[in-house]
């Protein structure tokens, strides 16, 4: 358990505060926790889950619904895991938990080459597993301990590597819609959790499957991000943003956007049949449409956001996508 001084510092109690405040964003902008949910937060040992429960923890005893939280973690039986830190830490903090105990490690280290990526095959087992189990056992929400830059590493992870605009979803229906996935940690940096976690003290079980290959396309992108934001502070929060505040008709996706459209709306409003402001168009608001395509002085028909575009908007201290199966990231 974490040091007592720590935690009664005014440092730490800031950083909390923080921490509570993005997640409790992001909790309420993304609708990801209801009164009488079952929540499973899916526990693997790192700094990032660790976070996750005990923000949810703490939120849990304020909050002014109810709402049930169990831990669970997936043994993979890799060699020298140590299988008593977790059940020991959760007794300790008094939350109901679940070890899933399934070998897959023996799986990937069966299929997968030696000095190939590791993490697509292994982020399927493992999903697999976990989704088997919230569905044997009511659960209703599925969080997982996925940041903000976590989120944009998989932006440029499918840009790059995918050719798709795609991030992760603070908020996900699996495929076959039997599951929701909620990542309340989507506003935060990676850098609060990492400073949280320090001063909390978790016992930190460090990945030896798929964390210490250093030929991955995350790290990669995780260095490239982190030496933009060296030389740019700023930069990472500014993308994240932007998959925040996506505009369909400024990209070139017909199925996100009826561009073939246009037309019938410009001939419509040179006969004076402009449709009002709340009329939608391939899915965006119209008066959101003028603004953006004629920025030098047309009276755009609407002068406030849509609420069902603004409800998505990052806070201003500042939302799982396939991407190649080599580039998965980390479910945990």
């Amino acid at each position: 358990m974490p040091n007592t001084a720590v935690r009664h510092s005014n440092n730490f109690k800031k950083l909390q505060a923080q921490l509570r405040g993005s997640v409790g964003k992001a909790i309420g902008d993304y609708a990801m926790i209801a009164d009488g949910d079952r929540v499973m937060v899916c526990l693997s040992g790192g700094k990032d889950s660790y976070t996750l429960l005990d923000v949810l923890v703490s939120l849990q005893r304020s909050a002014p619904i109810r709402f049930d939280l169990i831990a669970v973690n997936l043994d993979q039986k890799q060699p020298g895991f140590p299988a008593h830190v977790l059940p020991e830490y959760l007794t300790g903090l008094g939350v109901p938990f679940h070890i899933i105990e399934q070998n897959t490690y023996s799986v990937v280290k069966r299929v997968i080459p030696d000095g190939k990526t590791m993490c697509g095959l292994c982020s399927r087992l493992r999903r697999g597993a976990l989704y088997r189990y919230a569905a044997e056992n009511g659960i209703t929400k599925i969080a997982l301990g996925h940041h903000r830059d976590d989120i944009v590493e998989t932006l440029f992870l499918n840009m790059f590597f995918g050719g798709r605009l795609k991030a992760m979803p603070p908020k996900l229906l699996s495929e076959d819609r039997r599951h929701i996935v909620i990542r309340p940690l989507a506003y935060v940096a990676e850098r609060t959790i990492a400073r949280y976690a320090t001063a909390r003290e978790f016992p930190i079980i460090p990945c030896t499957l798929c964390g210490s290959q250093t030929n991955m396309q995350r790290l990669v992108v995780k260095n490239m991000l982190r030496d933009w934001e060296e030389k740019f502070p700023g930069r990472i929060e500014s993308i994240f943003s932007g998959i925040c505040n996506a505009s369909a008709s400024q990209l070139a996706d017909p199925t996100l956007f009826d561009f073939a459209g246009l037309e019938t709306l410009r001939k419509e409003a040179l006969r004076g049949e402009m449709p009002s402001g709340d009329t939608f168009l391939g899915g965006m608001p119209l008066g959101e449409l003028l603004r953006e395509e004629t920025p030098l002085g047309v009276v755009a028909l609407r002068t406030e956001p849509h609420p069902v575009n603004s409800r998505f908007a990052a806070p201003a201290s500042t939302a799982a996508t396939a991407i190649p199966e080599a580039l998965a990231p980390n479910l945990l």
